[in-house]
């Protein structure tokens, strides 16, 4: 086909996130004209989104930092070329720190009975806890006895391992488990997962760059609120002079789009929640059985603003260890009642002179979406006898309040992926590879898919998003170019 063709062609990309922003950059660049974003509200940036917070405005986004800081990385490259971070987070130094998800806190430790512990009886536990994590991915990858669960490996191994490296600290065993427990939780938020026994053991300043990218696109390129009712792929239908085009997208109020390409970004969650209705005709069934193997949870945030920090000048995280709980277990029993047990604890935001003495707790699976039922005044209550309980200080009042609610949000449906029981990175591939399928007579790359759960190495990362989006823009130029021609990844 001639590249002229290429570029007349008519490009829809479902949803607005940094995956169908990225796809757009991308098209640009690379001369498609007729490229439009269909997007559900009323903004950009899907589930990266602000929010304010007296005089601040506060990050409400499911990414909270930059997972693997390199110039491999281009969600890193992209913040440091639009001077979005700091001098040290572009360092050489803090680019060479692997963390492997868990960025590198000073934390402080308050447990139910209103104490504060110190980090020379903790950094032990949380040592002993890291390497049971790296463990099991080890265990995993070297094909060892099946386990279901990161959470059943985990307490398979601190039933093995726990009394000999305890042993000569038997009176502070309870407490080291609660304190496992606390870190068990915090991996549900890690993961956006109701709790680690639904995790498989293979599994493991954004509005600004939005901002940034669109600047790059022409202004009339997205469709602001225009829900997508259907994707009818598969179906003809001749435009003004003649043309045909294989897709046609349905908006809920009734207005239809004609496309000869449509790159579906749109959130694993909804996709599950729709997935019968979405696209006519329906997903193949591989694809069907992959979206509802694969894991998409709830992880919310509650920022509370003080007029004065309890924590320390240093903090930068804070833990909360139940210490009546020693038996190993990240779900809570009676959700109504004791949701709030689930909130593993908050990060300090920093700088205090940009945010003032503000939290940002953390609260993952069912309990978090309960949690979105209830009122802000509830949310605030129990939050407030929370801390009083912990820190032992009965006057301790958090003066506002403001919350994410992922899971209500109607075109999210939740926060983020991850790897379940059962599911594996071929599932992934599934749920990527584009419609109509290899070696159909039908007209090709009619509906593409893109999004942080189509990436089998980055799921759950605004990194993986970014790439997908791109790699599906990639796939279109590819399929336009002559077979001689290439075009690097690279923008």
């Amino acid at each position: 086909m001639a590249l002229r063709s290429a570029r007349d062609s008519q490009i829809f990309i479902i949803g607005c996130g940094i995956s169908g922003i990225g796809a757009a950059q991308k098209l640009h660049k690379h001369g498609f004209h007729n490229v439009h974003i269909i997007e559900a509200t009323a903004r950009s940036g899907g589930r990266i989104r602000t929010g304010r917070l007296g005089d601040n405005i506060i990050e409400i986004v499911e990414a909270n930092w930059i997972h693997g800081p390199s110039t491999e990385n281009p969600v890193f490259c992209l913040a440091c070329d639009n001077q979005l971070l700091d001098k040290e987070s572009m360092s050489e130094e803090n680019q060479a720190i692997d963390v492997g998800g868990h960025p590198l806190f000073v934390p402080n430790w308050f447990t139910s009975s209103g104490r504060k512990l110190g980090p020379e009886k903790l950094g032990p536990v949380v040592e002993f806890f890291m390497k049971l994590l790296e463990r099991s991915q080890q265990f995993h990858d070297s094909g060892g006895e099946p386990l279901p669960s990161v959470e059943e490996f985990v307490k398979a191994e601190v039933e093995r391992l726990a009394p000999e490296e305890w042993k000569e600290d038997q009176a502070n065993i309870a407490v080291k488990m609660a304190k496992i427990n606390t870190l068990l939780k915090v991996e549900c938020c890690v993961s956006g997962t109701h709790t680690m026994d639904d995790v498989g053991l293979g599994a493991f300043g954004y509005e600004g760059l939005i901002d940034h990218i669109m600047k790059e696109l022409p202004k009339d390129i997205v469709l602001y609120n225009k829900p997508v009712k259907c994707i009818h792929w598969n179906y003809t239908k001749n435009g003004p002079s003649g043309t045909s085009f294989p897709v046609t997208i349905e908006c809920v109020n009734g207005e239809t789009f004609a496309a000869d390409h449509v790159i579906v970004t749109v959130p694993l969650g909804y996709l599950k929640k729709h997935q019968s209705t979405f696209l006519s005709p329906p997903l193949p069934l591989h694809k069907l059985h992959s979206i509802q193997r694969m894991g998409f949870g709830t992880n919310n945030k509650i920022f509370l603003e003080f007029e004065q920090p309890f924590w320390d000048e240093d903090c930068e995280l804070i833990y909360l260890v139940w210490e009546d709980k020693t038996h190993l277990a990240d779900v809570v029993s009676d959700v109504k009642n004791s949701w709030i047990r689930k909130l593993v604890g908050f990060t300090v935001l920093k700088p205090t002179e940009r945010y003032g003495h503000v939290l940002c707790g953390w609260i993952a699976g069912r309990e978090s979406e309960y949690m979105e039922t209830l009122s802000e005044h509830e949310v605030l209550h129990s939050a407030t006898q929370l801390l009083r309980i912990f820190t032992g200080n009965p006057t301790i009042t958090p003066r506002k309040l403001l919350r994410s609610q992922w899971f209500h949000e109607p075109y999210s449906c939740g926060s983020y992926t991850y790897v379940a029981k059962g599911c594996s990175g071929y599932d992934i591939d599934n749920l990527a590879e584009p419609l109509p399928l290899k070696g159909s007579n039908s007209k090709s790359l009619q509906v593409l898919f893109a999004g942080e759960a189509t990436h089998r190495s980055f799921f759950s990362t605004v990194h993986g998003a970014l790439l997908s989006g791109w790699r599906e823009a990639e796939r279109l130029t590819s399929h336009y170019t002559p077979a001689a021609g290439s075009f690097s990844s690279k923008l």
